[in-house]
């Protein structure tokens, strides 16, 4: 792979991670408060959040896609000799990262799930109990915070990668 192969493989890396974790830090820190100073109703506020993760979902998919590929390419030489992997911290970063990469599709996919098209609608047409909503929320923003610290700490690996250590 030429120097600017290398160099767009790792914007376009670059660009996913900034769309995946800065949006998801976004709705957590700055979205997600703000709610709360526009309506008293946790009923409107999970209608919101819905709206806004599925919006986010239909940018945030794709880039975590992009970048497990961009990523994957990245190693698949190192991937392609396993003796490396366990012989050098750079294999052995390289495999946590890959097992916490992992850990985020499961932890987000369920996170996704809990939201399913028929717990959405109920949300939507006013179905659902004061308590269901707050159980619901409760899962949800535990979820949510470990899809962002997964992916902070995958992001801190993969500078480790590429400073090399």
């Amino acid at each position: 792979m030429t120097a600017l192969e290398q160099a767009i493989l790792t914007w376009i890396h670059l660009v996913a991670a900034a769309i995946w974790i800065g949006g998801s830090l976004f709705i957590g820190i700055v979205f997600s408060p703000l709610l709360k100073t526009m309506t008293d109703s946790l009923e409107e506020r999970m209608q919101i959040m819905i709206r806004v993760g599925k919006r986010f979902n239909k940018i945030a998919v794709p880039s975590l896609i992009i970048l497990m590929a961009t990523g994957l390419y990245s190693s698949h030489v190192l991937l392609s000799k396993p003796e490396l992997l366990v012989a050098t911290s750079y294999g052995t970063f390289l495999i946590i990262k890959i097992i916490l990469v992992i850990i985020l599709v499961i932890t987000y996919a369920v996170h996704i799930r809990i939201i399913r098209k028929d717990v959405e609608e109920k949300i939507m047409s006013k179905q659902m109990s004061k308590t269901q909503i707050q159980k619901l929320r409760k899962k949800i923003i535990i979820l949510g915070e470990i899809t962002v610290v997964l992916s902070l700490a995958i992001l801190f690996l993969a500078s480790l990668l590429d400073a090399g250590v």
